[in-house]
């Protein structure tokens, strides 16, 4: 099967998947002002920015800020910056190759290598989908009382959700992503104001310390950021998103495609920054600067903000916040999920399936963990689902740049060695904080 149809035969714009809609299905206009086609090209980069704000970003920047002040405001920074250019490269590749990253490495491995990174990739959906379930649940509880095992559950109605969003097309789902993305940064914005951060070590807090490294607390919980920020997933997904616009198949037009979705990209993945130093800025500012370096639970957090603060919406913002960003993350699993079984595997699946064994994978071992450990520690699991997320990165970042650095694969449009440089240093530091954490835990 081509990629020319495979964002549409997921069932994007159309009742059953006929091919009609998805792939190259948003217009982008040959002449006139550029504004109108870097508006055209916007939207993926969003869609893709989502998952680097999602409830796991709130475990791990909470814990972060709580427990060592603004420190780790330069871990999220080198993330988001790691993140542009990784994502940059997937939405290259796309664009250039017309086939999704997932496509390319299976085109290029040997077949029981295909399937070991199909199954790499399946790890990263699950913790990245355990980690929407638990946030949502829990903001759920936080703003309507219901118990957690119960917003598990609920959490499985967003099915039809995803369902209704993709017989609309794919600029109602950015638009929706989009206000989403609104709702978080105003609700935040309110918050961090209200907490009166300390400009002067807030600032301080993006030049790297040593501490990080020699600290295998604050080293483990920055590994935790890393992997909440660097999505492995999205590097699959953005792949066959930057397809979605009817950019010209030739050189110039292509070149026209990777220099706006890189402008999409940049600016997109700049808001999430703002939002992911925001939680850690809130976290230092109200709870670190006043001795309580132990707040590493959700709940908690939304329990002490409030009177800290002295703003009775404070929590209540925190909470809307966290389930806009549940919701948020959650519509953008499945989709990289199909991207990833289709084009490993090349085994098609109707949208509503792949939900629904996306999700019960994720609320089973959520479900076990409340019932057994209790949901007074869920902070704990989001906090190790990211961690999660940051071993499988390798798995994804390799191939990516492998293929974009090859100029058998991208011709004209292969990597500069500046480039190259730049990415090989993001996956060598990456690959060695994973293998530090991996001989730790087990030594």
């Amino acid at each position: 099967m081509t990629h020319r149809n495979l964002l549409s035969s997921r069932g994007w714009g159309t009742e059953e998947g006929d091919g009609k809609e998805g792939h190259r299905s948003v217009a982008v206009p040959k002449s006139g002002s550029w504004l109108w086609k870097l508006l055209a090209f916007s939207g993926p980069g969003y869609l893709v920015a989502v998952g680097y704000m999602d409830p796991g970003n709130w475990a791990t920047d909470l814990v972060g800020g709580s427990s060592f002040g603004y420190t780790l405001l330069s871990i999220i920074l080198l993330s988001n910056l790691a993140a542009i250019l990784l994502q940059y490269l997937s939405a290259k590749l796309g664009i250039v190759t017309g086939r999704d990253l997932a496509e390319i490495t299976r085109a290029h491995v040997p077949l029981p290598i295909a399937i070991f990174l199909w199954l790499m990739a399946e790890v990263m959906i699950i913790a990245c989908d355990l980690a929407e379930v638990i946030g949502t649940a829990v903001a759920l509880q936080l703003l309507f009382g219901i118990p957690m095992l119960w917003g598990v559950c609920i959490t499985a109605l967003d099915v039809f959700l995803l369902l209704y969003l993709q017989k609309k097309g794919m600029r109602l789902f950015e638009a929706l992503v989009v206000c989403l993305i609104m709702v978080i940064a105003v609700s935040l914005g309110i918050d961090v104001v209200s907490s009166h951060p300390v400009l002067s070590a807030l600032f301080a807090g993006f030049i790297p310390s040593p501490t990080i490294f020699t600290n295998a607390d604050m080293l483990y919980v920055a590994i935790g950021i890393i992997g909440a920020t660097v999505m492995p997933h999205n590097l699959y997904l953005h792949s066959a998103l930057a397809q979605t616009r009817q950019y010209e198949e030739t050189e110039e037009g292509k070149k026209q495609a990777v220099f706006y979705s890189g402008i999409d990209t940049g600016v997109a993945l700049f808001f999430a920054f703002l939002i992911n130093a925001a939680i850690l800025v809130l976290s230092a500012a109200a709870f670190h600067a006043h001795g309580l370096t132990g707040v590493s639970d959700i709940t908690h957090a939304y329990t002490l903000l409030s009177p800290l603060l002295g703003a009775g919406v404070a929590s209540i913002l925190f909470a809307v916040a966290l389930l806009a960003a549940g919701q948020n993350s959650t519509l953008t699993g499945t989709m990289a999920g199909q991207i990833i079984m289709e084009g490993f595997l090349n085994l098609r699946m109707r949208p509503w399936v792949r939900r629904v064994i996306t999700r019960g994978l994720a609320i089973i071992p959520a479900l076990l963990f409340i019932a057994y450990v209790g949901a007074e520690k869920v902070t704990e699991l989001l906090v190790f689902s990211q961690v999660v997320l940051s071993v499988q990165l390798p798995f994804a970042m390799i191939p990516l740049v492998w293929a974009t650095s090859s100029a058998r694969t991208m011709g004209a449009f292969v990597n500069s060695w500046a480039v190259k440089i730049a990415a090989a240093t993001v996956v060598l530091i990456i690959t060695g904080l994973n293998v530090w954490l991996v001989w730790s835990v087990f030594a």
